[in-house]
């Protein structure tokens, strides 16, 4: 299968970018099991918006919401220059204009792998955003890039995704544009970005993506 989770080429393009590649998710497996099995979820999909997504949800019989935060966090209007010359990231407005739902309560959460190219300062706001939003157990997909060579260091070039939803276990993947990655984590490590939360599940992907499954 080809992989979109490793590097860019050196000529900054990948044959059949617009492809979708079908990739196999235990998570989301999980996660459509409960849509199945449930009625009138909430689901929150973060990441580049994608109609297909939105017509399988609302044909399970679920709301669901879009939020594009890695392509949105990259911008330069969310950066303040401080008084001392350094600079700063205005959290809260991006909080503010993001992850402002007006009182509504998510049970799930399709995250992706946004905490692999969200900026630093963003990260643990949006994920204590996230576990606010979020309803009593309800639950978080994240993915998360193994760090098992230099090309998967932080600072490395990946593909950032759109993730296509099927009606299987697998989900379609598709590349939606170029950001390095910022972090690299340890499975302890993950744990701790998600320790209000009360359970994690870690499934292991043939392509080195960890998948993980969190529960508020």
């Amino acid at each position: 299968m080809p992989s979109f989770f490793g590097t860019r080429d050196r000529a900054g393009g990948n044959a059949g970018s617009n492809e979708r590649v079908p990739r196999h998710s235990s998570g989301w497996g999980q996660i459509l099991a409960r849509m199945r099995k449930d009625e009138s979820l909430r689901v929150l999909d973060i990441g580049p918006t994608s109609s297909g997504n939105i017509n399988l949800i609302t044909a399970l019989g679920h709301s669901i919401y879009l939020a594009n935060l890695v392509e949105d966090g990259t911008r330069p209007e969310w950066v303040l220059r401080n008084e001392d010359g350094t600079a700063s990231y205005d959290v809260e407005r991006f909080l503010s204009a993001h992850l402002n739902f007006s009182g509504r309560g998510f049970d799930i959460v399709l995250f992706w792998d946004t905490a692999d190219f969200l900026p630093e300062p963003l990260l643990a706001p949006v994920i204590e955003r996230l576990y606010e939003v979020m309803a009593p157990g309800g639950n978080l997909l994240a993915m998360f890039h193994s760090a098992s060579g230099p090309s998967l260091a932080p600072g490395a070039r990946t593909d950032f995704c759109r993730y296509h939803l099927t009606e299987t276990d697998q989900v379609l993947v598709q590349h939606a544009g170029d950001y390095p990655i910022l972090h690299s984590y340890t499975n302890r490590q993950i744990e701790k970005l998600f320790a209000a939360y009360k359970a994690s599940k870690f499934f292991l992907g043939k392509d080195n993506v960890r998948e993980v499954i969190v529960t508020r």
